[in-house]
C-alpha cells in the first residue's frame, strides 16, 4: 500500500512539473479587441489567417473556442470559421472597474491536438455618466475658518474605465470656494473644496453650490450634486487622526462582526466641540463590507469577504466633533486569500464510444482551474492507476486523457473513470469528475464451434427433410460482428452430391436430411460446416460433421444355393448307406443388412418324411437325422426357411429335392414332376453354371484318371452307392474359408456327371467326412442345443 501511494504521489508531481513547463511554453498569445455593446454576430477576426493555417483546415481539424466557465463571448462562423461575437458584451459587467478588460481563451484543434492561446480585450465606451451618491451634501464650516482650508467632498462614481471614467470636478461660480480634483492610490478621482475667502455667518449663514463631475468621453458625460454650506459659530479645532493612512489585513473567511481595525482621532476643543463621532465617508458604496462604531472607531466586518471578487478595499473614515468640524483618514484593507475554492474541471471534448484495438487514442480533452491564488491555485490531476488510461498535460491548464494501449471490448466494454483534481492549498480541496467511456466492437474474433467435430446418427429410410441434429458456434464480438451464419462447405469428394443429401439452416445451424438414406448404399457421410460472422471483414471457422446411417431391417435374406430360378429343380443324391449326420447339402444365403439384421437362422419347415432330415440353425447344413432304410421313400422334398434377426424379422424359403440312391455307379437324373414347357434360362443361372463348369472341368480332368483306377477298388462298396474319389489334396478354391454363406471347410465332394437328359447339369455328390464321428453323443447334444433341436435323433 505504501509503495502504491508513493508511486501515485511521484506521478502527480511529474504531471504538475510538465504542466508548468507547458504553461510557460504556451505564454505567447494572439490578441483581439472589440468595443463593448457591439452587436452579436459582428466580425472580429479571420482566425484561419491569424493562425497561419490553410483554408478549410479549421473545419477539418475540429476547431473549437474554449473560454473559462460557461460563458462563450465568441463563436466560429460554421461556414467560414471567422471569429464572431456570440453576444453583446458589457465591459462593466465582465470586468467591473478593472482595466484593461481582457478575456483569455484558447483555440482548440482536436485532430491532431493543438492549442493556440488568445485574448479578447473589451474596450470601454462612454455609456455611463458619473453619479454622486446623493443629490445633496451638507458641510458645516465655522466662520472663523481661515482661507485655504480644504474640505473633502464625497466623490462620484463612473462605471466606465480609462479615459471614459471620471476625470475632473468643477463647482458653480462663487466668491468663497473653488474645487480641486485629486487621485487616490487606486486611481479614482475625488473632489476637495478649498476656502478662498473667509465666511461671515452674520452676513451669509448658508451657501448653496453645484458640484459637477465630468468624465473624459467624447462627448463627455457629467453628474451633479448640490452642496449646502452651513456657516457655524467659531469652533476653531477640527478633529485630527493619528495617521492619515491606515493599513490592515483580513482573511477572506473571517466571520461577520470580527474586528478589522480601530481608528482614533482627537479634538483640542473642549465640551461639545471636543466630542468626536466616527462615520464611513462613502456609506453608499454597495460593495462596502465594513461598518464602524461611531463612538469607538472600531471597524468590523458586516458582509462576507471574497478574495476572488475583491482583493483590497479603500475605506475613508470621517471624524466629526460637536461643533461640526471634521477630519478624514483613509484605510487600505487587504484581503488575504484562503483556500476556499475547490478546483474546477471543464470538459472540452469527450469521445465515447472508442474503437477497440487502437493504441494511444485521445479520449477526452479538459481544462482545470482554481479561483484561489498562490499555492491555493496550483492543482494536480490524477486518475486511478488500475485503469488502462493515462493523463497527459497539454498547453497551459489543459489535459488529455489517452488510452495506455489497445483496449479489448471482449474483456471489458465499459470504463468508469474518475478524474480527481486537487489543489496545493491548506487544507487541500479536490474535485472529482466521473466520465463513462464505452468501447465499441471491432470484428476481431472468429466464430468458435462448441465442438471441433460432431457425430450424428440417422436411421436409413428416413422421411425427407428429417431433422438429424445441429451444430452451434458462438462469437465473442457484439452486434453484427457476433451474428453467425452457417453453411455447408464443398466436400473433398467432388462426386459426393452433398447438396442433395443434407441442408443446414443458415441462422441456427440445424441439419436436415433432404431425402431418404440407404444404409446399403451409404453407411457414413462426412462433410465440413462453416460458421461466418457478419463483420467487415467477415471471419469464419469450420467444424467436421460425421453422419452415420443406422441400418434398418429392410432386406430379406437372399438364397444363393440352391438356386431357385432354374428350369429344373436341383436334386441332392444321398446314398442309403449314409450314417446319421451325413451332410446332404448346405443352404447358402446372404442378407444385405448389417449387424443383427444380417444374422441368419435356418429352420426346416416341411419335409416329405419328418424326422429323416434336419437343418442346422446357424449354418444351414442339411444332414440326415437317422440311418436310412429300404422303407424310406426314394424322393424327398424339403422346405427350408431362412430368417434374419431384425425387428420385425424378414425371411425367405428354399426347396431342396433329395433322392436316395443305392450307389453312384450310374448317373441319376432328376425326374420332372410334371411336363412343362421349356422356359427360357435365367441369365443369373447361366452365369453361375458357366462359372461352376469352368472351375469344375479343370478339377474333373485332373481326377478322371485317378477315379477310373479307384473305381474297381470301390466295387465292394457298390451296395452303399458311391463313386471313387481321391483322398489326396483337395483344391483350395473350392473350400469355404469364411464359414458364412459358403460350405464349411471340413467337407469335400465327389463329382459325377449326369447324362442322357441333355441338361448338361453337374452335381456335388457324396461328401467325404474324414474324421466325422459315426453318431453324436448325448454330451455333445447337451452342449449344442441347436444341434439337438435341429436333428431329432431317437
Amino acid at each position: 500500500m505504501a509503495q502504491t501511494k508513493a508511486h501515485r504521489k511521484k506521478r502527480q508531481v511529474v504531471i504538475f512539473i510538465v504542466l508548468m513547463l507547458l504553461w510557460e511554453a504556451g505564454s505567447e498569445s494572439i490578441h483581439y479587441s472589440v468595443l463593448e455593446e457591439t452587436e452579436s454576430g459582428t466580425f472580429v477576426a479571420n482566425l484561419t489567417k491569424d493562425l497561419g493555417l490553410r483554408m478549410g483546415e479549421l473545419a477539418t481539424r475540429g476547431a473549437r473556442i474554449v473560454f473559462k466557465g460557461n460563458r462563450q463571448p465568441l463563436q466560429l462562423d460554421p461556414q467560414t470559421y471567422d471569429l464572431l461575437l456570440n453576444e453583446k458584451l458589457d465591459r462593466e459587467e465582465l470586468c467591473g472597474s478593472s482595466e484593461p478588460c481582457v478575456l483569455a481563451f484558447q483555440v482548440l484543434l482536436e485532430n491532431p491536438l493543438q492549442f493556440f492561446q488568445a485574448a479578447l480585450r473589451v474596450r470601454d465606451i462612454n455609456d455611463h455618466a458619473p453619479e454622486f451618491p446623493a443629490r445633496e451634501m451638507l458641510i458645516k464650516i465655522s466662520e472663523i475658518t481661515t482661507p485655504g482650508k480644504i474640505f473633502p467632498l464625497k466623490m462620484a462614481q463612473d462605471l466606465d474605465a480609462g479615459s471614459n471614467s471620471l476625470q475632473s470636478y468643477v463647482i458653480s461660480s462663487n466668491s468663497h470656494f473653488h474645487v480641486l480634483t485629486r487621485s487616490r492610490s487606486d486611481g479614482r478621482k475625488f473632489p476637495e473644496l478649498v476656502l478662498d475667502k473667509a465666511l461671515d455667518r452674520e452676513e451669509q449663514p448658508e451657501l448653496r453650490l453645484t458640484l459637477t463631475a465630468l468624465d473624459g468621453g467624447s462627448p463627455p458625460r457629467s453628474g451633479t450634486t448640490e452642496i449646502q454650506i452651513r456657516v457655524l459659530d467659531s469652533n476653531d479645532n477640527a478633529p485630527e487622526f493619528a495617521q492619515e493612512i491606515y493599513e490592515a489585513q483580513v482573511p477572506e473567511n473571517d466571520s461577520l462582526g470580527s474586528l478589522v481595525i480601530t481608528v482614533s482621532a482627537r479634538d483640542l476643543d473642549a465640551g461639545t466641540f471636543g466630542e468626536i463621532s466616527y462615520a464611513l465617508f462613502q456609506v453608499d458604496d454597495v460593495n462596502q463590507p465594513f461598518e464602524i462604531n461611531p463612538n469607538t472607531g472600531e471597524i468590523r466586518l458586516k458582509k462576507t469577504l471574497d478574495f476572488e471578487e475583491f482583493q483590497s478595499y479603500h475605506v475613508d473614515v470621517e471624524a466629526t466633533d460637536g461643533g461640526g468640524l471634521s477630519g478624514k483618514c483613509s484605510i487600505v484593507i487587504k484581503i488575504l486569500d484562503v483556500n476556499d475554492n475547490a478546483p474546477e474541471l471543464t470538459m472540452s471534448s469527450l469521445i465515447s464510444p472508442i474503437p477497440e484495438n487502437l493504441p494511444e487514442m485521445i479520449v477526452a480533452v479538459f481544462s482545470v482551474s482554481d479561483a484561489d491564488s498562490g499555492n491555493n491555485q496550483q492543482v494536480i490531476c490524477s486518475i486511478d492507476d488500475n485503469l488502462p488510461f493515462l493523463l497527459r498535460p497539454s498547453v497551459e491548464n489543459f489535459y488529455t486523457l489517452v488510452t495506455e494501449g489497445p483496449l479489448d471490448r471482449e474483456s471489458k466494454a465499459e470504463y468508469n473513470i474518475t478524474i480527481t483534481v486537487t489543489d496545493l492549498g491548506t487544507p487541500r480541496l479536490k474535485t472529482q469528475h466521473n466520465i463513462t467511456v464505452l468501447v465499441s466492437d471491432v470484428n476481431d474474433n472468429a466464430p468458435a464451434f462448441t465442438q471441433t467435430s460432431y457425430t450424428l446418427f440417422v436411421r436409413e429410410n428416413n422421411s425427407p427433410a428429417l431433422h438429424i441434429g445441429g451444430v452451434s458456434a458462438t462469437d465473442r464480438d457484439a452486434g453484427a460482428n457476433a451474428q453467425v451464419t452457417y453453411s455447408l462447405l464443398p466436400p473433398q469428394d467432388p462426386h459426393l452430391p452433398l447438396a442433395s443429401l443434407v441442408s443446414i439452416n443458415a441462422d441456427n445451424g440445424q441439419l436436415f436430411a433432404l431425402r431418404a438414406l440407404d444404409y446399403e448404399a451409404l453407411q457414413a457421410l462426412e462433410f465440413r460446416v462453416g460458421a461466418t460472422d457478419r463483420g467487415s471483414p467477415a471471419l469464419s471457422s469450420q467444424a467436421l460433421v460425421r453422419v452415420l446411417v443406422l441400418d434398418a431391417n429392410d432386406n430379406s435374406p437372399f438364397v444363393l444355393y440352391p438356386l431357385q430360378n432354374g428350369s429344373a429343380p436341383c436334386t441332392e443324391l444321398v446314398p442309403r448307406a449314409a450314417e446319421p449326420g451325413y451332410l446332404v447339402s448346405k443352404v447358402v444365403a446372404v442378407d444385405g443388412d448389417s449387424g443383427q439384421n444380417a444374422w441368419l437362422s435356418y429352420q426346416l419347415l416341411k419335409a416329405t418324411e419328418p424326422g429323416l432330415f434336419g437343418v442346422w440353425a446357424h449354418n444351414g447344413e442339411v444332414r440326415t437325422a437317422r440311418l436310412l432304410s429300404e422303407r424310406d421313400a426314394a424322393k424327398h422334398r424339403l422346405l427350408v426357411l431362412v430368417k434374419d434377426n431384425g425387428e420385425p424379422p424378414l425371411s425367405a424359403s428354399v426347396t431342396l429335392h433329395v433322392l436316395l440312391v443305392d450307389g453312384f455307379s450310374q448317373p441319376y437324373l432328376p425326374l420332372p414332376e410334371a411336363a412343362a414347357e421349356p422356359a427360357q434360362a435365367d441369365p443369373l443361372t447361366v452365369y453361375l453354371v458357366i462359372a461352376l463348369a469352368s472351375v469344375s472341368s479343370l478339377f474333373l480332368f485332373s481326377v478322371l484318371a485317378f477315379i477310373a483306377v479307384r473305381l474297381c477298388r470301390r466295387g465292394r462298396a457298390a451296395s452303399l452307392g458311391g463313386c471313387s474319389v481321391p483322398e489326396g489334396h483337395f483344391p483350395g478354391h473350392l473350400v469355404d474359408v469364411g464359414g458364412t454363406g459358403t460350405l464349411s471347410q471340413s467337407y469335400q465332394y465327389e463329382v459325377c456327371l449326369t447324362g442322357g437328359s441333355g441338361t448338361s447339369e453337374f452335381k456335388f455328390l457324396k461328401p467325404i467326412v474324414p474324421s466325422f464321428p459315426p453318431q453324436v453323443t448325448g454330451r455333445e447334444m447337451e452342449g449344442n442345443p441347436t444341434l439337438r433341436n435341429s436333428f431329432p435323433f431317437s
